[in-house]
């Protein structure tokens, strides 16, 4: 595996944690055994390779969107601070299965967001962000950047296979 197509982002270490080597991780993967499930996973720091690193223990702070996680080998808070600011990888292979009307988050990057089916591009997805909700960050035709909440009641339909996703804007929604 070496290009990144092969690989999942499925979170960013963002702290320490105590004095014993712990990890704060800020999850961008809705399945919890990600981070609390022990065995391999992989960390990259920015254009560098993913290099493995085990998973001993990983536990959700309690009200808390955050994770913290246990490596093996990683024993001490400098250790640990070492490591912040890497992303938490697995291969692109381990993608869980989903029910009809999921979808993988990065999937929906660079599709044409539409107002209707048949409909021209108003703009094209470009990231998503996670703040309570999932968020399409969306670059308008005209070049502005918008967030929108991926919520069914906003964007009601999307057609991976045919690369576009139609909205259903609240009236000023797409003028922020």
């Amino acid at each position: 595996m070496n290009g990144d197509e092969d690989w999942l982002t499925v979170g960013k270490l963002v702290a320490a944690q105590g004095m014993q080597g712990e990890l704060r991780i800020n999850p961008s993967s809705d399945f919890p055994e990600r981070f609390t499930l022990p065995g391999q996973r992989w960390l990259k720091e920015r254009n560098g390779e993913p290099r493995p690193i085990e998973l001993l223990t990983g536990r959700q702070l309690p009200g808390r969107s955050l994770y913290v996680v246990k490596f093996a080998g990683v024993n001490n808070r400098n250790a640990a601070e070492a490591l912040v600011g890497q992303n938490l990888l697995v291969p692109s292979s381990d993608r869980p299965s989903l029910a009809e009307g999921e979808f993988h988050l990065l999937d929906l990057v660079g599709l044409e967001a539409r107002l209707q089916a048949e409909g021209p591009a108003i703009g094209h997805v470009i990231d998503l962000t996670t703040a309570g909700n999932d968020l399409l960050e969306i670059e308008l035709l005209a070049g502005r950047r918008v967030l929108v909440p991926f919520v069914e009641a906003i964007v009601p339909e999307v057609q991976l296979n045919q690369g576009w996703l139609r909205l259903t804007p609240p009236p000023g929604l797409l003028e922020l």
